[in-house]
């Protein structure tokens, strides 16, 4: 599994904006030449996220973006779904092998058609547990999470000196 760099770019423009919220917006121009990106592909990126209410879109001359919601509220899953999509990350392709027949976990059902008894798949069941846990992981971290940890790394390193 490999996210797109649609979704790299989302995260670090939204980190950008977060970071600089002092400011009421940020330009196009200014986020995709600090991205080393083009406009053109950053703004289809943004768009995604202004269809999911992550950035709101300030329009005229000196508009640009800015976060629809604090930063803490923004989580990496919610940013990876507005760009990747929500499907699920594993589907069983073999339902209707022998293969899956052995491997399905059947709980008092009846044996249907050809001895074929259609329950749920084993090796699903395991890949839709890990995706549950990746999904949670994913939810607890916020872009507001990222600046913290730079600004705890940023304070301990000045510390030091």
């Amino acid at each position: 599994m490999q996210y797109s760099k649609s979704t790299d770019y989302a995260l670090h423009a939204l980190i950008h904006l977060a970071h600089s919220e002092h400011r009421n917006n940020i330009g196009i121009k200014e986020l995709s030449a600090m991205l080393s990106v083009s406009e053109s592909y950053l703004s289809k990126i943004m768009s995604k996220l202004r269809r999911d209410g992550i950035v709101r879109a300030v329009p005229g001359v000196k508009g640009g973006y800015e976060l629809a919601r604090p930063a803490g509220e923004i989580t990496f899953l919610e940013v990876i779904q507005a760009i990747e999509g929500r499907q699920q990350m594993f589907e069983c392709s073999n339902l209707n092998s022998q293969q899956h027949r052995l491997l399905a976990e059947v709980k008092d059902a009846e044996p249907i058609q050809n001895d074929s008894v259609h329950g749920e798949c084993l090796v699903k069941k395991v890949m839709d547990g890990a995706e549950q846990h990746l999904h949670q992981y994913l939810q607890e971290h916020t872009i507001q999470s990222v600046l913290d940890t730079v600004a705890k790394n940023c304070n301990h390193l000045a510390n030091k000196k």
